[in-house]
């Protein structure tokens, strides 16, 4: 029979002793909230279901973050993009309760909060970090009787894949606007090969076989190194390249952030121009025309390239690196008008 003790002016304390059994205790608010979870944790020792969740019962969420990051986290490639997500939970009014505590109402009001702020992929990757972390401490720690609240709340849905390919022309005008002939470089580049940002700014010429045509990328997103045909254009451009002290083909920093500034700032002057002229023309201009690109958008133009150009499935995604055939459709979008007339 489960001890009730009064703590104080405000809290009760559950005291359960039973033979084969570690001693639990609890304390509560209420006398009929002490009295409830003894009845219960009673009762599943009785059925012999119970599972002792004073670990989970007593590590927050902030706590359970800090194992997580240096246990889990620090050994993945991406460590760096997921400690944002870490800390944001971290720093979360979810952060100070208990994950025995943490319920999926409490997750349904942070969502809601949170999509007033972020998009809905935003919201449902800091979810999927969540999940992870449950699920590691079910797995791993061996937090019993812990349920993972996660599932039980509804997504958010994200929005559809973009399906920006490059217009007519905004390819010249891009290269055109360029501040520096490297970046044109590394426009062609992207196209000609459908590398990631990442993946361009980390290599090296010891990843570079000219004789052979192939480039070795060892660091992938997936984290599973894959080698890329080079064409004859892609050749060109590596052969023109100046070799550099440090090692690396391009100049730009490891993570790439460098390439995406210079190339927004090369499609803000192509726009300009473009308007200008338009003004002297007195024509409306465009309102799709150099609007609405990035960076990651030359990976999308050449992977429809390779479909285009007769490749199979299998074919494009030992180019690009993509594990699946639906991701490959995510990043693929081939023109309506040019399937059309291969219907003919």
């Amino acid at each position: 029979m489960a001890s009730i003790y009064k703590r104080g002016p405000y809290q009760w304390q559950a005291l359960i002793r039973r033979k084969g059994f570690a001693t639990q205790a609890r304390v509560f608010n209420t006398k009929a909230e002490a009295e409830s979870w003894a009845n219960v944790t009673e009762s599943e020792m009785v059925r012999g279901v119970f599972v002792s969740r004073k670990e989970a019962e007593n590590t927050m969420l902030s706590e359970a973050l800090d194992r997580y990051e240096s246990e889990v986290s620090l050994k993945k490639k991406g460590y760096s993009k997921e400690k944002d997500k870490i800390d944001h939970w971290r720093k979360s009014s979810l952060g100070a309760l208990y994950l025995a505590n943490i319920r999926s109402s409490d997750l349904a009001k942070w969502r809601d909060d949170r999509l007033k702020k972020s998009s809905p992929a935003t919201v449902n990757r800091l979810l999927n970090l969540l999940s992870h972390v449950f699920t590691v401490a079910i797995q791993d720690w061996g937090m019993g009787g812990l349920v993972n609240p996660v599932p039980n709340v509804r997504r958010p849905k994200n929005p559809l894949p973009r399906e920006r390919r490059l217009l007519p022309g905004e390819l010249d005008r891009i290269l055109a606007a360029t501040a520096s002939p490297s970046i044109g470089d590394v426009i062609r580049f992207a196209i000609e090969t459908g590398m990631r940002r990442g993946e361009i700014s980390h290599t090296k010429w010891d990843h570079v076989d000219l004789k052979k045509k192939v480039l070795l990328v060892p660091e992938t997103k997936t984290g599973e190194p894959r080698s890329i045909p080079l064409s004859t254009e892609a050749i060109r451009i590596l052969s023109n390249l100046p070799r550099r002290l440090d090692g690396m083909v391009w100049s730009y920093d490891e993570k790439g952030l460098g390439i995406t500034r210079v190339f927004q700032e090369a499609v803000k002057r192509a726009r300009k121009a473009y308007e200008k002229e338009c003004e002297e023309k007195k024509e409306q201009p465009d309102p799709s025309f150099l609007i609405d690109l990035t960076f990651h958008d030359l990976r999308h133009e050449a992977t429809s390239r390779l479909f285009e150009k007769g490749l199979n499935p299998m074919q494009v995604a030992a180019i690009t690196g993509h594990k699946t055939l639906q991701m490959l459709k995510r990043y693929t979008h081939l023109k309506a008008e040019d399937l059309a007339e291969m219907l003919k």
